[in-house]
């Protein structure tokens, strides 16, 4: 019991409640979610109350993707789990508490909407950054949360290395050096994309932070538009989101049925509304078209492409020992 106190505190717990609720979910998500699920849990429960009568209580925690991975594993009993990169949810079908085909057990992969990274500047973009090999030279200064433990560095380290190696003589040597000379000027790795952004706009550290392209909303939110600019590189990685049902602990619980409508929900016409209006990009063709403005377009490739897939990405860069780690050695 004080472990899972202790879980829980770290974690953060926010709660959407009801009235004399029936039954309750816990959604563990990654860091810059938080949006995105306060807007979402109320629409969820106005339509499982109006489908089934049932009043539920929907609780919410947040923090750096991996961590959040760890937390469930180590007994954070999540009904569901909503991620920023499929390893993390990998990670938990290895331990046995996710399926194995998780990715086939909803649409898209899994993944209700998609986002990208993008550069996140000062009023002016006083340092003229326009691409990545703007961000790798010498003297910029770096955000970017830490790639081994939050999916929004390990998405980012990709991007960098993906767009090296698609350059004119692009090889993973060329690859490690063009991403070593951006890492070299990250002052410090927050633990997470929100700490990221607070580090950013608050201690007004940096001269650009990499981030997700539905960060730049909340930011617009929370900071005011007339404070950065958003830049969109030449190529980036697209951003996937898995979800999963985490399965012992909805048999325990005996909230499968609502889990699953959870989730899929979010495939509905509300949930990719929703989405969008969180300025993640949604699947719905029609949603996507209707928010077209702002959505970029911007070229992309993904984590399979390039890499292999994510175990293969996960192994060669982000294990012990991996290109991260014999960076960071030189850094």
């Amino acid at each position: 019991m004080k472990k899972l106190a202790s879980l829980l505190f770290a974690a953060g717990l926010a709660i959407a409640s009801g009235a004399h609720a029936e039954s309750n979910l816990l959604n563990v998500s990654y860091d810059v979610a938080r949006d995105v699920y306060k807007d979402y849990n109320p629409m969820f429960q106005k339509y499982w109350k109006e489908k089934t009568g049932e009043t539920i209580e929907i609780r919410q925690s947040h923090g750096g993707s991996s961590k959040q991975a760890r937390a469930v594993a180590d007994g954070l009993e999540a009904d569901v789990v909503t991620m920023n990169q499929a390893t993390d949810v990998d990670f938990l079908a290895q331990k046995g508490l996710v399926a194995t085909d998780y990715a086939k057990r909803f649409p898209d992969n899994a993944s209700p909407y998609t986002s990208t990274m993008v550069f996140i500047v000062r009023k002016g973009n006083p340092k003229a950054i326009k691409d990545w090999s703007d961000v790798a030279k010498p003297g910029m200064q770096v955000i970017v949360p830490h790639p081994k433990n939050t999916g929004n560095g390990r998405y980012s380290y990709l991007a960098a290395w993906g767009y090296a190696l698609k350059q004119p003589g692009g090889n993973d040597k060329t690859a490690a050096d063009f991403v070593a000379h951006v890492l070299k000027n990250a002052p410090l790795f927050p633990s997470g994309g929100r700490d990221a952004t607070t580090t950013f706009m608050q201690r007004n550290i940096g001269d650009v932070l990499i981030t997700f392209e539905s960060e730049a909303e909340l930011i617009a939110r929370e900071f005011g538009r007339g404070n950065f600019e958003v830049v969109y590189p030449s190529l980036s990685v697209l951003a996937e989101f898995p979800v999963a049902i985490v399965e012992k602990v909805v048999d325990k619980k005996g909230t499968r049925k609502v889990a699953q409508a959870y989730l899929e929900y979010l495939w509905s016409k509300e949930g990719q509304e929703n989405a969008a209006q969180n300025y993640l990009r949604p699947r719905n063709a029609e949603i996507l078209k209707k928010y077209s403005a702002q959505f970029p377009a911007i070229k992309t490739f993904t984590v399979d492409e390039v890499f292999g897939g994510w175990a293969k990405a996960t192994a060669a860069h982000f294990k012990d020992g991996g290109s991260f780690d014999q960076i960071y050695v030189q850094k």
